[in-house]
This record gives structure tokens, C-alpha cells and sequence, in this order.
């Protein structure tokens, strides 16, 4: 069984919701895919002055804009992960979304980067995975990569493929998703944004990853496009990286305890 992995690279324009949202749609209808990844934040912008600035855009999980995520996704007989400030009660969380079959998950963000931490609350969802046609998906979101136990933690639930929205301002993460994949053998989908914001640039890039941790697609620092690659989430199934090697068998997490 394939599946069409998508990603999407846009530059949004802060606090301008619906045209970013429109924008993304538009590079995504020209492209056939079952699963798309869009950018965290990649409707609302990202570089907020103020907790007021953050909670203007926030939205709950059943807002308009999962509304409208869900509705492309029954639309075009596929999921979307994407990336959204939502507010739950007096918290503001930085979320993403697995909209698909009429349905929402929503995943808070684990490990805040830099001043989110003055608007966001830590994540409290913990990691997950959800059947999307019969794949196992996870979802992290940008700096969470930074923490091997993110991408561990989705593998050993089964994920097989990893949707990671992402704003990345540090170069590593390109890379980096590389070994995340290899590691843990698994696919992986990084969608980020270009562009500079309120004296901030983003370094695009983004791209999606093989198990073997080989470049299946990667975008450029400046594109504003979709890209989809056919892969064949099976292979994820596969955890050895020799005959008598098999990565998640073979640990020994009695010895990792500190």
C-alpha cells in the first residue's frame, strides 16, 4: 500500500488568518495527496509581542479554522496536520491539529522554544498516534525534534510516519530529522514557512525523510510551494538495520534508567 505524503512551505502574513489559510489551499489544490503537513502557526503567524497578540488569533479546537481543516480534508478524501495557537479555558496552547474522517486530534506542543514560554503553556496531550488509511501517523511539532524522546516515544506507539509542523529559525532541524527518521526507522514530514517576521527569518527547508534517513524531497530557504512523495509506510514496520540487528528489540531500557 502507498500513501501520498505532502508538505506545504508558505509565508504567511501575521495575523492575517483567512488569506494565509486561502494561500495554503491554493498551493495544496494543485497537488494530490493523503496526508498533508502544513507549518506550525501557518495561518496566524508566528512572532507575537504580546500574550494579547497570541490570544487574538487562538482558536478552541472546534474554532473555524479545524472547521475549515476538516472540511478540505472530508473535501479531498484526505488528513491534514497543521499547526495553531488555541485556547482552552484562560490557557493558550501551541497545537496542532490531525483533522481527518470528520474528526479532530488535537497534539500540544511538549517542549516550548524560546519565548513561548511568556504566552504558551506546556503541552498536556502527550504523544500519540492515529490510523490515517490505515497508516499509523504521530505529530510533533518544530523544537520537539530536538528531543530524541519525541520521536522515540511516537515510534514505540507505532508511529510510521511523523508529521512535525515547524517554524524553524535554528539551522540544525533539516538535518537533524534526518537521524530521527534513520534512528527510529520511520518516515518523516517536516513543513515549514519562509520569510522574515517582525525582524525574525525562517529558514524553509522543509522536506520529508525515508527510514533509512535518505532525502525523499526538500524544499529550498525561499519557496513557497507544495511537494508530495509516494511512499511505502510498510517499511517502517521494518526496525532492523542489520539481520541480526532489530532497533526497538534489541534495547535495553532497564539500563536507561537514571
Amino acid at each position: 500500500m502507498e500513501l501520498r505524503l505532502g508538505v506545504v512551505q508558505n509565508r504567511p502574513r501575521f495575523l492575517k488568518t483567512a488569506a494565509n489559510l486561502k494561500s495554503c489551499f491554493d498551493l495544496m489544490d494543485k497537488h494530490r495527496a493523503d496526508l498533508w503537513v502544513l507549518p506550525e502557526f501557518f495561518a496566524s503567524g508566528y512572532n507575537f509581542k504580546t500574550k494579547a497578540e497570541a490570544r487574538k488569533c487562538a482558536e478552541t479546537s472546534g474554532g473555524p479554522l479545524v472547521s475549515l481543516l476538516k472540511a478540505y480534508a472530508a473535501k479531498n478524501d484526505c488528513a491534514v496536520v497543521a499547526g495553531f495557537p488555541e485556547k482552552s479555558g484562560s490557557k493558550l496552547y501551541n497545537s496542532a491539529v490531525l483533522a481527518h474522517d470528520g474528526r479532530a486530534r488535537i497534539y500540544r506542543k511538549t517542549h516550548l522554544f524560546g519565548g513561548e514560554k511568556r504566552f504558551f503553556a506546556p503541552g498536556d496531550t502527550g504523544f500519540w498516534t492515529e490510523k490515517v488509511k490505515g497508516v499509523s501517523v504521530g505529530v510533533m511539532i518544530c523544537f520537539d525534534w530536538f528531543f530524541p524522546e519525541s520521536a522515540r516515544t511516537l515510534a514505540l506507539k507505532g508511529a510510521e510516519v511523523i508529521a512535525h509542523p515547524a517554524n524553524l529559525v535554528l539551522p540544525w532541524a533539516p538535518e537533524g530529522m534526518k537521524i530521527r527518521s534513520l534512528e527510529n526507522r520511520v518516515f518523516s514530514a517536516t513543513a515549514d514557512r519562509v520569510g522574515v517576521e517582525r525582524g525574525l527569518g525562517f529558514i524553509g527547508q522543509s522536506q520529508i525523510v525515508s527510514p533509512n534517513g535518505s532525502l525523499l524531497t526538500r524544499l529550498g530557504h525561499e519557496e513557497v510551494r507544495a511537494a508530495v512523495a509516494t511512499i511505502e509506510p510498510w517499511t517502517a514496520k521494518d526496525k532492523r538495520v542489520h539481520p541480526a540487528c532489530d532497533l526497538f528489540a534489541d534495547r535495553r531500557p532497564r539500563l536507561y534508567a537514571r
